[in-house]
């Protein structure tokens, strides 16, 4: 890749900020063809191989695609450049929703906010669908999947999504399906290994030095519980609501409803899932809130993902190519689908269905997202009207 400039870096992610609906997945399609196909900065080989790490790590994985991208084209400025321009549309457009969220009233606007609560289940259902259809491939893994399910069950909480992992983790070595084919693409970025230690060092320290600094003041317990969310995701952007559920709604910070009526409106913004961070710092309570509250829960939650990139990027090749490596990850992969879908029943089934009318918009936004394809901006905009009308008629 030939170097450019962080100005230009910038313009070309804040269109994509502007423009990228629908997830990680399909940012990473948006990436392929903004940056690989019509602006050549990189070959179709070294971004899969790019790809391929960042899914590989904990993390949103389409912002830390974008984070390495702009690293390789125009180096550390560049990196920040695709960070902000990428993030900043849908975080300022979520901010306003919540400062905006408790002025909304009457049938029509508790209507909207009842739909948004309801396309959230369509939404995680189809995230829960298509990741085990890829991640849970055979019975094994699908067994994996289960079991993270029943460990939920019994330890609700980040505790029992952590020991899901690990015990994912640990069922994907014992299975051994790893091959140890790597392809043989090269990801070069300008991290030397100091600074990736020194990443690595930062990532693993502050996992450990902010939970016992969280009793000492409340702005340090957001910073932990929002960076510890964000060091916990596999799997792509929708594996962090049970994650900040636990961290939020659990704990009082949040409420139930509210939570549920942000993480709808986060699917009709584009750019990255992770900015539904920006709408629950505003709402937190108590303080900080607000403007304050939003950009802390947003950096500590997109943090972690960064520096474990930062970490990892002069060690993937080889590493990569090691069979445990792929094992372990396979393993994980597929508890995390059983996490995502313990969320799926609570707490968005619980708290968004109500009766059976409910249940049928919900029904409907889901067979509109996967049969009919239609895009998740127009169908949280039909959830909202089918919310307004449920609520005129009770």
């Amino acid at each position: 890749m030939r170097e450019g400039t962080a100005g230009e870096v910038f313009v070309a992610f804040l269109k994509l900020g502007l423009t990228s609906f629908g997830g990680p997945i399909a940012h990473l399609g948006y990436f392929r063809d903004e940056l690989v196909t019509r602006r050549r900065w990189l070959s179709d080989s070294a971004y899969a191989d790019l790809v391929a790490l960042c899914q590989f790590l904990p993390g949103p994985a389409s912002s830390q695609v974008g984070f390495a991208l702009g690293m390789m084209r125009a180096g550390w400025m560049g990196a920040l450049a695709a960070f902000i321009a990428f993030t900043l549309p849908s975080a300022l457009i979520l901010l306003a929703f919540a400062l905006s969220a408790g002025a909304i009233e009457g049938p029509a606007g508790t209507g909207v906010l009842n739909g948004l609560k309801i396309v959230a289940v369509a939404i995680v259902a189809q995230a829960v669908w298509g990741m085990a259809k890829s991640l849970c491939p055979d019975r094994e893994r699908a067994t994996i999947a289960v079991a993270a399910v029943a460990v939920l069950a019994f330890l609700p909480g980040a505790i029992g999504m952590v020991g899901a992992i690990v015990l994912g983790a640990v069922a994907g070595l014992i299975l051994g399906r790893g091959t140890g084919d790597s392809g043989s693409s090269h990801v070069a970025t300008p991290v030397t290994r100091g600074q990736a230690t020194a990443a690595l060092l930062a990532f693993a320290g502050l996992l450990i030095v902010l939970p016992l600094l969280a009793g000492a003041a409340q702005p340090v317990a957001v910073i932990d519980a929002f960076y510890r969310s964000g060091a916990l995701v596999f799997g792509g952007g929708h594996v962090v609501l049970p994650l900040l559920e636990s961290e939020t709604v659990r704990t009082g910070w949040v409420n139930a409803d509210d939570f549920l009526a942000g993480y709808g409106a986060a699917q009709a913004v584009p750019g990255p899932l992770f900015t539904f961070a920006a709408y629950l710092g505003a709402v937190l309570e108590p303080a900080p809130n607000g403007v304050a509250g939003a950009a802390l829960a947003l950096m500590a939650l997109f943090l972690p993902g960064f520096l474990i990139l930062v970490g990892v990027l002069p060690f993937w090749d080889r590493f990569r190519t090691l069979a445990f490596a792929q094992s372990l990850m396979q393993g994980a992969n597929a508890a995390v689908v059983g996490i995502l879908g313990a969320a799926l029943y609570s707490p968005l089934f619980t708290s968004a269905i109500g009766d059976l009318r409910e249940f049928t918009l919900a029904l409907a936004s889901f067979v509109l997202l996967t049969m009919w394809k239609v895009p998740p901006w127009a169908v949280v905009i039909v959830a909202g009207a089918g919310g307004i009308a449920l609520n005129l008629s009770r």
